[in-house]
């Protein structure tokens, strides 16, 4: 795999031969990815993967027209194919009054911080197999699970380079751990399946591999045999593994794309109260190790801790260049690459704060409610707000998680969600988008 001075250098000569070829503007993104991978499965060596991936985009602007392009074959005269390829294809494309590159003066400078994302440490493949093993084995050993789906353990490496015409040539790279467990309980019709895993960018990071299967043993277990609630309005609580999802919404609906589309439940609610004055959601790019961590964006323009939800309310939109020039807006370092084409727009390490009740003070009072732990389906609309998931967990009796409950539907809209939301103190840092466990009043139930 290359390394990201290589990537460097590749992009900067792909932008060099698109601008002697008649663009008038140009970047290049180069990523490159290998990766480790051990599945074992009743204790046995099931699978081992190893994969590497390497590729380079370039988008050229002629005027206000604009091309994209990518490949994966790093020869110069692959590059200089490819660069005269999109000069052509921009020269044929409708102009674009908001396309563009980031300005001299928004581009990231100065010295990169250390964002600790690479481990220097790399496991062999015996030590992944031991690892996933012990994981499988934990989760195993758990009372009641009666089949597996399997363990596993993984190591990847990332790299990533930027160079665009208006000066800005950085790279960087990246590495994730990852541990698993997917365990089966119950026997017949009554059978459950549940899983746990855990990622971080350092291993040292990673908890007992033992602890993951311990987890994902549990969850299956606490499944089995579901029943079903009573419809109506009931108090609802979220696990932070599916409230994280929540969260994601309203990410989804501040972004200044989804605004000058439309497409947002919330237009017209910036100086509204869509939380408790107490809470706050915020956004740290910087923090060292985390899985969204950056220094810059995916147009270079540099990354900044800021509170996203203030005193109740948002504070912003989240921009690119092209959402930015549509909505006359400033540029806020939330640019996103995929794999080619315009980038979109995405944040970082985001968390909302924790609050000052523990789990167990949270339910307290509830007589009767669920505690949502699986959601499924698609049912959320951002353009309205209307929030419709198929839902299961554990019931909630006078003040006590209770029997597990399965084939429910929780809906709501998410302004009035979001109003009535009130979090616990467990807030982990271990997604890149966390929420500690929270509860919702006033949501409806259909159950049985």
């Amino acid at each position: 795999m290359i390394d990201s001075d290589t990537a460097l250098e590749r992009c900067q000569d792909l932008v060099d031969l698109a601008r002697s070829m008649g663009a008038d503007e140009a970047d290049a993104a180069a990523r490159a990815s290998s990766s480790e991978s051990v599945s074992v499965r009743l204790g046995a060596l099931e699978e081992v993967e190893r994969s590497e991936s390497e590729e380079i985009s370039l988008r050229v602007f002629v005027g206000r027209r604009s091309a994209s392009i990518n490949t994966s074959d790093f020869a110069h005269e692959s590059l200089k194919t490819l660069a005269q390829r999109a000069v052509e294809m921009a020269r044929l494309a409708p102009e674009d009054p908001y396309g563009g590159l980031a300005p001299a003066d928004a581009l990231f400078s100065g010295e990169l911080r250390d964002l600790e994302l690479v481990d220097a440490g790399e496991p062999s493949p015996v030590e992944l197999r031991e690892t996933a093993l012990a994981c499988e084995d934990a989760a195993r050993a758990v009372e009641g699970v009666t089949n597996s789906n399997g363990g596993g353990a993984s190591y990847s490496r990332t790299t990533f380079a930027l160079a665009t015409s208006q000066g800005f040539a950085r790279g960087h790279s990246g590495g994730s751990h990852t541990l698993s467990a997917s365990v089966v309980a119950g026997e017949g019709g009554d059978k459950q399946t549940d899983y746990a895993y855990r990622t971080q960018r350092h291993r040292s990071d990673l908890p007992d591999p033992a602890d993951i299967g311990r987890e994902a043993g549990e969850r299956a277990v606490r499944k089995v045999s579901p029943g079903s609630l009573p419809s109506g309005k009931m108090p609802v609580v979220f696990d932070p593994r599916v409230g994280s999802g929540v969260l994601g919404h309203l990410l989804g609906a501040m972004t200044a794309t989804a605004i000058a589309r439309k497409a947002s439940f919330l237009i017209d609610r910036e100086d509204e109260s869509l939380f408790d004055s107490a809470l706050r959601i915020m956004e740290d790019p910087h923090r060292p190790r985390g899985l969204r961590s950056r220094n810059y964006d995916g147009e270079g323009v540099g990354a900044t801790p800021r509170a996203l939800v203030e005193d109740g309310r948002i504070t912003g939109w989240l921009t690119n260049v092209a959402s930015a020039a549509q909505l006359d807006l400033a540029l806020t370092g939330h640019a996103s690459r995929g794999g080619g084409g315009s980038p979109g727009v995405g944040v970082s390490n985001v968390i909302m704060e924790a609050g000052s009740h523990s789990l167990a003070e949270l339910i307290a009072d509830i007589e009767d409610g669920l505690f949502v732990t699986d959601l499924f389906g698609q049912g959320v609309n951002l353009v309205t707000g209307d929030y419709s998931r198929g839902a299961s967990g554990l019931r909630i009796r006078n003040g006590e998680l209770a029997e597990p409950v399965a084939e429910i539907t929780v809906a709501g809209t998410l302004p009035e969600m979001f109003r009535a939301l009130v979090p616990a103190n467990d807030l982990e840092l271990v997604r890149g988008v966390d929420v500690p466990t929270f509860r919702i009043d006033g949501m409806s139930i259909a159950g049985q």
